[in-house]
């Protein structure tokens, strides 16, 4: 727009010029007409030499935007009526909103104080809360109930105050009635209210703080432009809540989404329009060429944790996530695509910290922990009244914060009774773990079969294993880093070592004894994760589903007298961890050896999950819920239940009759109606209505 106000206006345009639009920015009794001189001369200037103008427009848009922008509305505006009239078309006079999208620099939360009220910020988080768009008063009109004199009262943040008198001449009236039928004099604009809370840097000085969060108010076209979860760039004035000092909010004047909240570029002047400069391209590059670049990768996850590599493949796999299937068709099913990763186990092996590494990893991740008392609504939506209205405002859980990105739940388990909140929204994206041990977790059979991996991690004695270990440990508290951090700008050294296919995944995993491997920083490590997220949409290779297909019916054929619970989730399960490993090493086709390394890492988890005491594969055992002593009490109702069918020559029971029957025998099964679910899934009962089973031979 400068362009064509410099060519419209001449240096001796003055002031004056513009006053047919003062009515529609000015208050004429308040305003600086001298120093708002300058501002509209420093705006329409043609001679862009003339520094002490701009130094003055550039210093009143920060300490007085409120002027600033009434400058540039005006000016706006006659350069409007002018085209106007060139063009031989006339509209009225119509105040111009004035947005200003990237000013800089960007605001700490942390230095949002006094000093600001009434100049402009920017500040960058993460939407929290937004309350309902409702109308906001900017004037009404009231009637003199005696001599009918139209009085205008202007509202200050929606509240006015009735006249106290009657200005005509004899009259004095203190009684006015407000006039709601007169819509051109009472002006209303659309009003929204947001909380934006910050993103806590990687700086260990932050940690255990929590986070800042900061008040904004949208008007007009910005209402309803953002929602909770989303990651924002908000421009605005500083002001301060009526009769309140210490409550400073933004008035905003420009937002947009900014991107991922995690972005390792972030915050960053960026050369394209993806949002990643040519420093991350150039490091993208070089990582690529890394001949073992999926090893680089776990071993850069969490590397305070020593070993557990194949559970660390899992949650990274889990992070990168499978590519999104969309589909245009009316009526088609829409199907997951990222991987849900369980992790149990004793305690003191790390697990938590691994999570917490998924979390700071991931393009937007949450990391929230169950025992902490995480209800359904601190999960999904809360619905808040807010202080002195009857509105109500919808405050975001760590599902939605998370959305498009990973959503980490510690201590699982000790969730409660919260998990009916979790079981739609697993269809979509979340990594998760638990605390012990599976056959214990207090969690019913349908949330715990939405995770395509579970892993138990169990603190065994092993003499080599314990002896590194330690090794590692010392190394920590000592100060000694094993690993040589990577120089990105010097690229890798040829002499790497090659992975050979040849070797399982958990060899070509692990670090050998004296082997040093440069790691990436976890900065970098996030850019890698969102570059290959937002570019990297891998397919299966023909081989690739041969070896998937063939594994998922081996498993079916070899456990087809079981009431197994290997299904198309399974299957669906090694699709999307495959296309998760293709991914990690950005490559869009998935090979065969990708589909052997996630059937490596699937048949781990069934063996932690599934094996026994005897070292056997039993599917009955963790999937189902019921461990060993539940299982006797199961097979001991069933056969009361067989009993009871035999004395009454009728397989048919109802719910009632089943209840009955286990009270009978005092079954210890319980929840009885995840019980029967259980006897349901198992085939022993067969639902053949409503609160109906039959009894299978």
């Amino acid at each position: 727009m400068s362009n064509s106000l410099k060519r419209k206006h001449t240096s001796t345009t003055t002031l004056d010029d513009f006053e047919p639009f003062w009515h529609l920015y000015l208050n004429t009794e308040t305003v600086n007409f001298m120093l708002l001189s300058k501002i509209v001369k420093s705006i329409i200037s043609p001679n862009e030499q003339e520094n002490e103008a701009f130094k003055v427009f550039n210093d009143t848009f920060k300490n007085q935007p409120e002027l600033a922008l009434k400058a540039l509305g005006l000016v706006g505006s006659k350069v409007l009526s002018e085209t106007q009239k060139s063009l031989k078309t006339y509209f009225s006079n119509t105040k111009l909103i004035i947005r200003l999208k990237n000013y800089e620099p960007i605001t700490m939360m942390k230095s949002i104080k006094a000093n600001m009220y009434r100049k402009l910020v920017t500040v960058r988080g993460t939407v929290v809360r937004t309350s309902m768009a409702r109308p906001l008063l900017l004037s009404t009109k009231f009637n003199c109930v005696k001599c009918g004199r139209d009085i205008i009262v202007d509202a200050i943040d929606g509240n006015y105050e009735t006249p106290r008198k009657c200005y005509t001449t004899g009259c004095n009236s203190r009684i006015f009635n407000p006039d709601r039928t007169d819509s051109s004099q009472t002006k209303t604009i659309d009003w929204q209210q947001l909380r934006i809370q910050e993103k806590i840097s990687d700086d260990r000085k932050e940690d255990g703080r929590m986070p800042r969060t900061v008040s904004v108010e949208l008007t007009n076209d910005l209402t309803e432009s953002v929602v909770p979860g989303d990651f924002v760039e908000c421009t605005g004035k500083g002001r301060q809540k009526p009769n309140s000092l210490y409550c400073l909010y933004i008035d905003a004047i420009y937002i947009s989404k900014a991107g991922d909240a995690n972005d390792g570029n972030f915050g960053a002047t960026s050369t394209s329009s993806s949002g990643f400069s040519h420093s991350d391209y150039e490091f993208i590059r070089q990582a690529y060429q890394h001949p073992n670049l999926f090893k680089l990768l776990v071993q850069s996850f969490s590397p305070a944790i020593f070993g557990q590599e194949m559970v660390k493949a899992g949650l990274l796999l889990g992070v990168f996530g499978a590519r999104q299937r969309i589909s245009s068709s009316k009526g088609s099913i829409n199907i997951r695509h990222n991987p849900h990763i369980l992790v149990v186990g004793d305690p003191g092996l790390g697990k938590s910290q691994m999570l917490i590494a998924a979390a700071s990893i991931a393009p937007r991740g949450v990391y929230v922990c169950g025992s902490s008392g995480i209800s359904t609504t601190g999960l999904t939506v809360t619905l808040v009244k807010e202080t002195g209205s009857n509105d109500f405002a919808l405050e975001a859980g760590a599902l939605v914060l998370s959305d498009q990105g990973c959503c980490c739940i510690d201590e699982f388990d000790k969730m409660g009774s919260n998990y009916d909140a979790l079981l739609e929204a697993m269809e979509q994206q979340s990594v998760s773990k638990s605390k012990t041990v599976s056959e214990n977790l207090k969690m019913n059979s349908a949330l715990l079969s939405r995770f395509d991996l579970v892993f138990i991690l169990l603190d065994r004695p092993n003499a080599e294993k314990d002896k590194y270990l330690s090794e590692h440990v010392m190394a920590l508290h000592s100060g000694v880093d094993k690993s040589v951090r990577v120089d990105w700008n010097s690229g890798f050294n040829s002499t790497d070592i090659l992975s050979e296919s040849s070797l399982s995944l958990q060899k070509r995993l692990q670090l050998a004894p004296n082997e040093s491997l440069d790691l990436i920083p976890k900065k970098l490590l996030r850019v890698y994760i969102a570059y290959a997220r937002k570019y990297v949409h891998p397919k299966l290779s023909s081989e690739a589903k041969a070896v998937l297909q063939q594994f998922y019916l081996d498993l079916r054929s070899k456990h087809k007298n079981d009431t197994t619970p290997i299904t198309t989730r399974q299957l669906e399960a090694l699709i999307r961890l495959g296309e998760a490993r293709a991914r990690a090493e950005l490559r869009e086709i998935v090979t065969e050896l990708d589909a052997k390394d996630v059937i490596e890492i699937m048949n781990s988890s069934l063996l932690q999950t599934y094996e026994d005491e005897d070292g056997i594969l039993d599917f009955t055992r963790s999937q189902m819920g019921s461990g060993m002593s539940k299982r006797s009490e199961i097979n001991r109702f069933v056969s009361h239940l067989s009993k009871i069918s035999q004395i009454r020559f009728n397989n048919i029971f109802t719910t009632d009759m089943l209840l009955s029957a286990a009270k009978e025998i005092n079954a210890d099964i319980g929840n009885f109606k995840d019980a029967i679910d259980r006897l349901n899934e198992q085939g022993f009962l067969v639902k053949k209505s409503n609160r109906v089973y039959q009894l299978t031979n």
